[in-house]
């Protein structure tokens, strides 16, 4: 559920908050937008694409101690439609002042939800495009469905400089039907999103559209497997964390979120606490900073799906609203995002971060047959999370906080098959019905992980297996052992995975060790990964450069977050990681931020139409030397009377 109110009446007194990285309350986020109209003049022509905290600097959030004063800035980025001009504005609630105004030119940001539905509401007007629909036989405009998409760059001259969008188009059987079984192949409005004109009108010729409605919500539905009793997930007790504004507390991690229309949930200032009062450091911040979802069909009609979730539009933009449904069960503690519509009205989705435990099965186990004894605990997880959907997607973003140190994210895809009409070559796709076609494709995650594992100055170490030679040190031939190697520089930090190697990455911090001598460290578990299938000199392999590699390091700057630039909608590309990496700087015991990129690669299965059964893809950051010994012995055995049932 998403409430919107304007923000020009907004009158609240602004409190300071207890903590620099607590994010915009509605209060702020209403305040800044004021002050920028006040200030700058801005009218009724600009839209606001991303109002968020300007996050201090790490000095300033590392020697923060309570009680200390806060001050409150606020990052903004805007668009006049009047002109087409990109701003981006730093506004200081504190002294309700705007302390920067930056003209960025030959930029676009991400396309906002108004645009989407005002882009809509002029194609569907346009008598070109009812006379292409009246060409196939469609006459009734409200079954039809105008999806707008981001251009892309595919250095086409007449696109340059226009702030553009292609729409795919959908019939519906009936108001309540699913519209993405039945696409109008061929017919693509494109509008210019500056003026909602729509600049042509993309008719390749009449292709049938599919025929089956392809329904999957509950009222369709003729009967459900009535064989499922109740299972029921309580904590009489109540929970095991504490929440305070936006830190969390749980056992021994600790741990602050945020929420940014670009990335959706953040963390920040990760850590364990080892010994009463003793908080160790492991991440200064995390969050998904890209994801690109390129498509594999080169007809006309399909070869621009090439959509940078993150960057053209904003996953936090498109974050669900927990109240309804079943996303999280339990014992759950609710937080809400506070965004902006285009116009800079405070827009909040109410639940748009879930906070709840779970059991995860066998912690760890080992029975003594000798005395007749069993040590066994059950593991037990922190998870947070968010739901967003982009069009026909569903992302379930989940991080996994576990008792023993370890930390799991995970990426849960379900909703909506792509689809395109079957026409006469069904290669680059799926059957999943009659005359539809689940479109092949790939999605690629983009983390942006800044270690400071016991401190700031760490390095990265690549970890493989090798087989010992036959030899006299190995004379039956069983020996092998883990040979580590620094990544010194950005260059040399350039890898991809290799499972048959064993192949993981380590972060250390060469300063500090543990009661063995050993470093500090934490590694990085690949999960399921790929490598793109799109040609090297591809546009989309230019634009979303980081895929080509699963792992890029980089010493910490500030203004290095997105792997590719901050404003890749439309962008010709070679922007972000590929360009800063060219540097080729030293990574050795310093700041660094680690890049993960894993990809999850989907070519349709029938059982994926209507809807998609959960795929899960992701990677685990697991503690190697950072503790003495096994954290979790201190986990206190279940009670007897939880392990039985009568």
């Amino acid at each position: 559920m998403t409430s919107t109110h304007d923000s020009a009446h907004s009158s609240t007194p602004l409190i300071s908050p207890a903590h620099p990285l607590e994010p915009l309350t509605a209060e702020e986020v209403a305040a800044a937008v004021a002050i920028v109209r006040a200030e700058k003049q801005v009218g009724d022509t600009f839209r606001f694409p991303c109002v968020t905290l300007q996050e201090p600097s790490k000095a300033v959030v590392l020697n923060f101690q309570p009680g200390d004063a806060v001050p409150r800035e606020a990052f903004l980025i805007l668009l006049d439609n009047a002109n087409g001009q990109t701003y981006e504005a730093i506004v200081s609630l504190t002294e309700a002042t705007v302390k920067s105004w930056i003209h960025v030119p030959n930029v676009q940001p991400n396309i906002m939800a108004d645009e989407l539905a005002e882009c809509e509401a002029a194609v569907k007007q346009h008598p070109e495009f009812v006379a292409a629909l009246a060409k196939r036989g469609i006459t009734d405009l409200d079954a039809v469905v105008v999806d707008p998409w981001a251009i892309g760059n595919f250095g086409f001259t007449d696109e340059v400089n226009l702030r553009l969008s292609r729409c795919i188009c959908y019939l519906r059987t009936t108001p309540y039907s699913n519209f993405y079984s039945r696409p109008i192949d061929g017919l693509v409005p494109v509008v210019n999103l500056n003026t909602m004109e729509v600049l042509k009108i993309e008719d390749m010729g009449v292709v049938p559209v599919p025929p089956e409605p392809g329904e999957y919500a509950s009222r369709f539905m003729p009967e459900f497997r009535q064989d499922i009793k109740p299972l029921h997930i309580t904590q009489p007790e109540g929970t095991s964390f504490q929440v305070e504004g936006h830190c969390i507390r749980w056992q021994k991690w600790q741990m602050r979120i945020g929420f940014t229309p670009r990335e959706g949930l953040v963390l920040y200032t990760v850590g364990y606490e080892e010994q009463p009062g003793q908080v160790r450091s492991i991440l200064y911040r995390a969050s998904m900073a890209e994801m690109v979802v390129p498509y594999g069909d080169p007809r006309p009609q399909h070869f621009r799906k090439n959509a940078f979730d993150l960057g053209e539009h904003g996953i936090g933009m498109l974050a669900n609203s927990l109240k309804l449904g079943c996303d999280c069960v339990g014992e759950i503690h609710y937080f809400d995002a506070v965004l902006t519509d285009s116009r800079g009205n405070v827009a909040m989705t109410e639940n748009a971060i879930c906070l709840h435990e779970e059991d995860f099965g066998t912690l760890w186990k080992h029975t003594d047959w000798r005395l007749e004894e069993v040590e066994v605990r059950r593991s037990r997880r922190l998870v947070l999370s968010f739901v967003a959907t982009v069009d026909n997607y569903e992302y379930g973003l989940f991080w996994y906080f576990y008792q023993d140190g370890t930390i799991q994210y995970e990426v849960k895809l379900t909703g909506l098959l792509l689809c395109g009409a079957l026409a006469d070559f069904p290669k680059y796709g799926t059957v999943v019905a009659p005359e539809l076609n689940a479109l092949n494709h790939q999605h690629f995650f983009c983390m942006r992980l800044d270690f400071d594992l016991d401190g700031t100055e760490n390095a990265v170490y690549e970890v493989n297996t090798e087989a010992e030679p036959m030899g006299e040190q190995n004379p039956y031939g069983n020996a092998f052992y883990a040979k580590s190697t620094l990544l010194e520089t950005e260059q040399a930090a350039q890898r991809i995975i290799d499972p048959l190697a064993g192949r993981y990455w380590k972060v250390v911090n060469p300063n500090v060790t543990n009661r063995l001598g050993q470093p500090v460290g934490f590694k990085i578990i690949p999960g399921e990964n790929v490598l793109p299938f799109a040609h090297p000199d591809s546009p989309i392999l230019k634009r979303a450069g980081f895929m080509k590699k699963h792992l890029w390091v980089t010493p910490y700057h500030p203004a290095e977050k997105y792997p590719t630039g901050s404003y890749p909608n439309q962008h010709p590309g070679d922007a972000g990681l590929p360009q800063w990496t060219q540097a080729d700087r030293s990574i050795a015991n310093t700041d660094v931020v680690v890049w993960y990129v894993f990809g999850h690669h989907h070519i349709p299965r029938p059982e994926d139409y209507p809807v998609m059964p959960t795929a899960y893809s992701g990677f685990t950051l697991k503690p190697v030397s950072f503790f003495d010994a096994n954290p979790a012995l201190d986990v206190p055995p279940s009670r007897q009377s939880s392990c039985h049932s009568e």
